[in-house]
């Protein structure tokens, strides 16, 4: 039984201006965005507008102030339609979720009220191209210089890179690893052209180059030795968790389609839906898609509540809601036919995208490794 509490799901006036926002603003728009691999910086502004890009931010921040329930209920919303948008969102939300919780006063009064209304979007800059999970083989440097460091190094895979107005970036600072906050207008740091994706094509995916940087101390979030061990584990569990429900919305959305389709495709004189092989894929994908979600509630609590298995569980939910993801796409672009494999289609961008929710903050190998291990840890304390 999933116990609620002050963390009630979406409703009320979050809920309208959620749903108005994407039937307004996304759900028509996500296609062209995809095909043509942009994203409308006006979209992000309205997003902060709408108070949809940090409603976990207390009101103080300019945020709502959110449960992890409602949290969640966004990024399923945003999912059933635009994944690009949605992982927009996710990294966003990273960087302002360590920021409040590990920045100093200055930063918090600095960064987090303009990452709140969307005047200011934020990119996570984790992985090279040689340390992707082996994160302690980053090898983005910062030499100290007193009261500034000098960056050299690149990133590779940021999310939203784009567009970002101020990267976190992971680095060495005398061995130590270390997180930075770095305007996107610092001398010698190049944004390169956005990679070309097999999915969230309209996610401004790119690498970041940083050819001696002046950066200030006062941009080091945290301390010097605490970017893994805190920041980085912080801002990839939010991102697990957002990308647990976007692809609950993802399975839901495939479901649906698949519905509509099913009842009006006739072959040999009759729905499809009638034919027994369909009836299989669709029963898979309903009972799939409501085992994932009520998955993601059970982590919601779990995370309202400070529970330690928390971040385990959010994990699981990352994992079996991928799986979830991939599977219904391919069912649904399986029922859809060749009409579900040509471009325009939402299973076939849903195909896509699902593909890439298996990789990102964490490959599902790395999850099955770390939740055996959570299993059998588990079994040797309780005998």
């Amino acid at each position: 039984m999933i116990r609620l509490r002050g963390n009630q799901g979406l409703k009320g006036a979050l809920a309208e201006r959620l749903s108005h926002f994407v039937n307004a603003h996304v759900r028509f728009d996500a296609d062209n965005w995809d095909r043509n691999r942009i994203y409308p910086i006006s979209i992000i502004r309205q997003l902060g507008t709408e108070g949809l890009l940090c409603p976990f931010l207390p009101e103080q921040f300019g945020g709502e102030g959110a449960g992890m329930l409602q949290v969640g209920e966004v990024f399923e919303e945003l999912g059933k339609w635009c994944s690009s948008t949605r992982s927009l969102l996710t990294v966003h939300g990273m960087v302002a979720t360590v920021i409040h919780r590990f920045g100093t006063v200055q930063q918090k009064s600095t960064w987090l009220p303009s990452l709140s209304n969307g005047s200011l979007t934020a990119a996570f800059a984790l992985s090279e191209k040689g340390a992707g999970s082996d994160i302690k083989a980053i090898e983005t440097i910062a030499v100290d210089h007193g009261d500034y460091v000098v960056l050299n190094g690149s990133k590779s895979w940021v999310t939203f890179g784009q567009w970002a107005d101020i990267f976190l970036v992971f680095v060495k600072i005398g061995g130590e690893l270390a997180a930075m906050l770095i305007d996107r207008c610092t001398p010698g740091l190049k944004v390169k052209p956005a990679i070309e994706m097999l999915g969230l094509r309209a996610s401004g995916t790119t690498e970041i180059e940083f050819n001696a940087c002046m950066v200030s101390k006062a941009n080091l979030l945290g301390k010097v030795g605490t970017g893994i061990s805190l920041i980085a584990m912080t801002a990839l569990d939010f991102g697990r968790y957002s990308i647990a429900w976007g692809c609950v919305g993802m399975g839901q959305s495939c479901l649906q389609e698949s519905l509509d389709y099913a009842e009006n495709r006739v072959q040999f004189g009759m729905p499809i839906q009638s034919n027994q092989l369909v009836k299989k894929m669709i029963s898979e994908m309903v009972v799939e898609s409501k085992a994932a979600r009520a998955l993601c509630e059970k982590v919601a609590e779990s995370r309202e509540d400070k529970l330690p298995d928390a971040i385990v569980q959010t994990w699981e939910a990352k994992y079996l809601a991928s799986k979830m993801s991939r599977k219904a796409s391919g069912y649904a672009v399986q029922i859809h036919g060749a009409a579900g494999c040509v471009g325009g289609s939402l299973v076939e961008r849903h195909f896509r995208d699902a593909k890439i929710m298996e990789l990102i903050e964490g490959t599902n190998e790395m999850h099955e490794i770390l939740i055996a291990d959570q299993a059998l840890a588990r079994r040797r304390t309780n005998g």
